[in-house]
């Protein structure tokens, strides 16, 4: 028998059915209502973060590392607004994430009414679809429709708006438990046995294939299928940031990153391959460089769940919009075994120059962000801890120097680059990994500014999260660019920070401060004995750059290199 309710109670009820278990939000006036259910529905966790941007990257986080639909909740106008940043960055990395926001009562919409704001129209580029639900009788199905499509094809961010009279309506709740089948919307699962020949004889002729592992490895649960195919037909694999972790770092056939910043092996390997097997990525610029010059002899297959991916930035051969393990499986019976010895031994040569040019351990007085995060690696790697990192000169010194052997155990915002995302981040990640010992944060300290507020959500949670502060005075990767094509004209990038001990200690958490190599294996020690929250701040060298670099618009080999004097 039917069960009347209300609209805030029906949003409980479907959350619990969709199997959420933590939310991240925010109370106002026009969603008081949902917030008032919480109190008759225990079994939801709900976390309050500072900021609505700090909910929505913390549901963020949560999904990275658990697969699910995270959930973030605002109140409407700023409410709702606040949380376009988390949105977008969702919405370009392909996270799975269901943001509810109230608005305010349907006979006041389009008034200019207080705290107002079409929500709908703000984010209907930078999500993946959205609702405006002005029935309660609707309330359910669209709920339930929203998290099938945030979390099936390719991932990404839904929004449901809900008016409060919605929220405060009454009706029969029943869930609807048929599958849900929306016209158009049916996501490719298997590559035709045309495509699937076509590219079999491409792989199994070349003589210089690399393989080219992205977001979608993971996504797809590809990583034993990638393996299988590279260890068979000896075929080189390097990764995108947001593909590692996908193939373990330790792996002979793993080139490490490509791109901008990748690995000189790496990007020579893409440019002088004669087959390219891009897989669950998207050939976005960073990875490209030029264009017009990218691997400019090379075959190409690119396998992405998303058909709009699929030729969009490189023309390729063989196109496939189809699930990466599923189309995996169909090729790898096939897969020959080939010699190419001599391919992967001009690799070797170029990771051997590479190696040259380490600054590791080099001993010279100087403590660089680059010796903090491996020392973090060699510190935690038994482990396996999930990494958040930020954006910048860290971000990407974490991508070269830390290795990563599983999948989701690094969580960074890729595609929008957003400062600021990391400690509510890893917040959701942390809730989302219980069993996981160890959260360690790579923070900028440009980038902990922007969210700092939520160092208090970790400590109200007693989180055991510990956040290392890379802190260089400037706004690194911004200054690197102005160092090397500017003139060193430093406009804005130097950048005053806080006593970041104090304070930690004035939010009520563990500070400490590392100024010289010897002491960062101490300071680790401690914030691992520590139980909640612990922050460490990295004071390395301010003019330290990240190589190599492939300047904008460059051909992929035309990298900056690390001077070997």
């Amino acid at each position: 028998m039917a069960e009347i309710k209300t609209g805030a109670e029906i949003v409980m009820e479907c959350l619990i059915r969709e199997g959420v278990e933590v939310v991240f939000g925010y109370p106002g006036g026009a969603n008081l209502p949902i917030y008032d259910a919480f109190n008759f529905y225990p079994q939801l966790r709900h976390v309050l973060t500072r900021h609505e941007q700090g909910a929505t990257h913390a549901a963020d986080g949560y999904a990275r590392v658990t697969g699910k639909v995270g959930v973030a909740m605002a109140t409407s106008g700023p409410g709702a607004t606040n949380m376009v940043t988390g949105i977008a960055t969702a919405k370009m990395d392909s996270s799975p994430i269901v943001c509810i926001t109230g608005q305010v009562a349907t006979t006041a919409i389009g008034g200019d009414a207080f705290q107002e704001t079409d929500v709908t129209g703000v984010t209907l580029p930078v999500t993946k679809h959205n609702y405006l639900v002005t029935d309660v009788r609707d309330l359910a199905y669209t709920i339930k429709e929203a998290f099938y499509i945030a979390r099936t094809g390719r991932p990404g961010p839904v929004l449901i708006d809900i008016p409060k009279d919605v929220q405060n309506d009454s009706c029969e709740f029943v869930y609807p438990e048929d599958p849900i089948d929306l016209p158009g919307y049916h996501p490719a699962d298997r590559a035709t046995e045309e495509q699937v020949a076509r590219a079999l004889e491409l792989i199994n002729s070349a003589k210089k294939p690399v393989i080219l592992a992205g977001h979608g490895v993971l996504q797809s649960g590809a990583t034993q299928e990638v393996l299988k195919m590279a260890e068979k037909g000896g075929i080189p694999i390097a990764c995108t940031l947001l593909g590692l972790g996908g193939i373990p770092a330790s792996h002979p056939l793993n080139l490490g990153m490509m791109g901008m910043h990748g690995e000189a092996a790496a990007n020579h390997a893409i440019q002088n391959a004669d087959l390219l097997l891009a897989f669950g990525m998207r050939f976005d610029d960073r990875v490209t460089g030029k264009l017009a010059t990218y691997s400019p002899n090379s075959k190409k297959i690119h396998i992405d769940i998303d058909a709009s991916e699929l030729n969009k930035n490189v023309r390729v051969d063989v196109a496939i919009n189809a699930d990466l393990r599923v189309v995996l499986e169909q090729f790898n019976g096939d897969v020959e075994a080939v010699d190419r010895a001599e391919w992967l031994g001009t690799i070797r040569d170029w990771q051997e120059d590479s190696s040259q040019r380490d600054i590791l351990n080099t001993d010279d007085g100087i403590f660089r962000a680059a010796q903090a995060i491996f020392d973090l690696w060699k510190f935690s790697k038994d482990n396996n801890p999930v990494i958040v990192s930020d954006v910048g000169q860290h971000q990407m010194l974490e991508a070269q120097y830390f290795k990563h052997e599983k999948p989701h155990t690094l969580i960074t915002s890729g595609g929008l680059g957003t400062m600021g995302f990391s400690l509510p981040a890893a917040i959701g990640a942390r809730f989302g990994a219980p069993e996981t010992q160890e959260v360690w944060v790579v923070v900028g300290d440009g980038s902990i500014q922007m969210t700092i507020t939520e160092l208090m959500t970790a400590v109200q949670e007693n989180l055991n999260i510990n956040i290392c502060i890379i802190n260089n005075g400037y706004l690194g990767m911004v200054r690197q660019w102005q160092q090397l094509f500017y003139d060193e004209r430093y406009a804005e990038t130097p950048i005053l920070s806080p006593d970041y001990v104090k304070l930690a200690e004035a939010y009520g958490m563990q500070g400490l401060r590392v100024s010289r190599r010897e002491d960062t294996l101490d300071a680790l020690k401690k914030a691992r004995a520590h139980r909640g929250p612990s922050l460490i701040e990295f004071v390395v060298e301010q003019h330290d750059m990240v190589y190599p670099m492939v300047p904008a618009g460059a051909d992929l080999h035309e990298m900056i290199r690390r001077p070997t004097a």
